[in-house]
């Protein structure tokens, strides 16, 4: 049983009934001030209690023994098609199952499990995605009627939609990547079989995104899917003799291996925000995010950054390398999400090497599969809290986006301030332990403010989060007196994070928040696996 070496003393109880049942009787106040439950789905939890303070201690996790003399001695594992190897794999009511999303919208594997498990009449079901799209709007009806009972993984679109409406028959989990990778390994999650797309595989099971018809690039979030589940499928659609190489996943690891028509559609892991942006406003704000980063000193011979894939932060990368070239210096590494941008930076000479976790276009891939300076990560790797360090401290400047910050700096990056669930938390609550962490945001969207007294859902503490960037001014962190002293004199916007929620409410007035209703419908975890927040169920209309 795992240990917790510091125990919280400031647990608060409030004994609650949600929607007429006691979904958890008992409410704990955690040490962000929100009330989340003891128990969720039935499994005891802890409450997030502040940066670093939660250290459990035990052994990790491990999957069953197995023996050579179970498989085949020629390294052939390859079974009829997908229904045959969830057979093999044992599925039964209660089970869970992964998959991970390096397809993005281009996913075709997913769903067709899931036609698979319903077919064999398999009863609820939990899906542990790494992330889910648009596409898997198509298991609606399976969480309708109980093929799946819930999702513990980032929803968009329609199935946060549905989560919201408190449809979900349990309460969803949402994580963070390395949270996602430290639940497995600390065994919160125990994954029942895991099945895992690639682009291209052998009968034996080793496997990579590179190569084939179907690339998807990295299969990194199907890393400790492949290393701890109890049963791992592997599904290809391109199937070359042994050895699939370089392999991404081990054949070792691999119980059974199919070969289908298409695994994914490659064009759809370029996501509708991986585009530069052509907003006045937005490109004001990437501008302005760059130059706080010379005048600071942050951009500096051999520094490291991370920016992410929206169209701000695509044309934040674009005037880093304006500097960069201007300064005659070069970037050590940059984090990816890899694409054509940063790739770019790459072959150019003025990054030494990507460090990428993930492939947001066919130019990464591409260069993923020429280039040996850009480098296959892993959430173990590059995020992992429960590990002996990770990448995402060794980055100087990390760019990431919000749909809300308040005025102590927590930001919310899973709701709206309408309540509806609506994005995963992605790497973003890893990436917060980085030397210096900024948010560009619109000052408001859609006439909505962006600032405002209280986060909807607290996805990541004000503590972590350094430098607010806006078209009407910049926000230093208090505690950031470090970077307060080099932006003066800078000419740039300096402003209070009071002014620009003040300046937006001036121009859009403040709106009122609907109050959700008491259920419970979805935890968002933090990296070390306690409760940070909950969202509840929207108000009806």
């Amino acid at each position: 049983m795992r240990k917790i070496l510091l125990i919280w003393p400031f647990l608060q109880v409030s004994w609650q009934k949600i929607g007429g049942m006691c979904m958890s009787d008992k409410l704990i106040k955690n040490a962000g001030g929100r009330w989340v439950p003891e128990t969720i789905n039935g499994e005891k939890v802890f409450p997030f209690m502040g940066v670093g303070r939660y250290k459990p201690s035990g052994n990790k996790m491990a999957p069953k023994i197995s023996s050579c003399a179970d498989f085949s001695s020629d390294g052939n594992k390859q079974v009829s098609d997908l229904k045959e190897a969830l057979q093999k794999a044992g599925l039964k009511d209660g089970m869970t199952i992964s998959t991970h999303h390096h397809f993005r919208n281009g996913d075709l594997v997913a769903n067709r499990v899931f036609d698979v498990a319903k077919q064999m009449g398999a009863k609820n079901l939990r899906w542990f995605p790494s992330a889910s799209f648009p596409c898997h709007a198509h298991l609606i009806p399976y969480l309708e009627d109980g093929t799946i009972s819930h999702i513990e993984g980032s929803m968009n679109g329609p199935l946060g939609k549905f989560c919201s409406e408190g449809k979900m028959s349990k309460i969803a989990v949402l994580r963070s990547h390395g949270g996602r990778y430290q639940a497995v390994q600390d065994g919160d999650v125990k994954i029942d079989i895991a099945v895992i797309a690639a682009s291209c595989a052998d009968a034996f099971g080793n496997a990579n995104g590179i190569s084939g018809e179907s690339n998807s690039g990295l299969l990194g979030f199907a890393l400790a899917d492949s290393q701890y589940a109890d049963k791992v499928i592997v599904v290809t659609d391109t199937l070359v003799p042994f050895p699939c190489v370089p392999w991404q996943i081990q054949g070792n690891y691999v119980d059974y291996t199919v070969l289908v028509d298409k695994v994914g559609i490659p064009e759809k892991i370029v996501s509708g925000t991986t585009q530069v942006t052509k907003s006045p406003d937005r490109l004001l704000i990437a501008e302005m995010t760059a130059k706080f980063c010379e005048v600071t000193g942050i951009i500096h011979d051999g520094f490291s950054f991370q920016a992410g894939a929206g169209g701000t932060s695509l044309s934040i990368g674009i005037f880093f390398g304006d500097i960069i070239r201007r300064k005659g210096i070069k970037a050590r590494f940059a984090r990816g999400g890899s694409n054509q941008y940063l790739v770019n930076l790459l072959e150019e000479g003025l990054v030494e090497y990507i460090l990428d976790g993930q492939t947001f276009d066919l130019e990464g891939v591409r260069s993923m599969r020429e280039n040996p300076n850009h480098v296959w990560t892993s959430p173990f790797t590059s995020y992992n809290y429960h590990g002996k360090g990770n990448f995402a401290g060794m980055v100087d400047v990390v760019i990431l986006g919000a749909t809300e910050v308040d005025v102590n700096f927590n930001a919310n990056v899973v709701t709206h301030s309408d309540g509806y669930l609506m994005h995963g938390i992605g790497g973003w609550q890893n990436c917060l332990f980085s030397k210096t962490v900024i948010l560009p945001l619109p000052l408001f969207r859609d006439r909505i403010p962006v600032v405002v007294d209280e986060v909807t859902t607290l996805c990541g503490p004000g503590e972590l989060i350094d430098v607010i960037v806006t078209e009407r001014g910049i926000a230093i962190n208090p505690l950031k007196t470090d970077l307060i002293e080099k932006a003066k004199g800078s000419g740039l916007p300096i402003k209070t994070i009071h002014q620009l929620k003040e300046e937006a409410e001036h121009i859009c007035g403040k709106p009122e928040r609907p109050a959700p209703k008491d259920k419970i419908v979805a935890a968002i975890k933090w990296v070390d696996g306690t409760v940070i927040d909950v969202v509840r169920q929207v108000a009806d209309e």
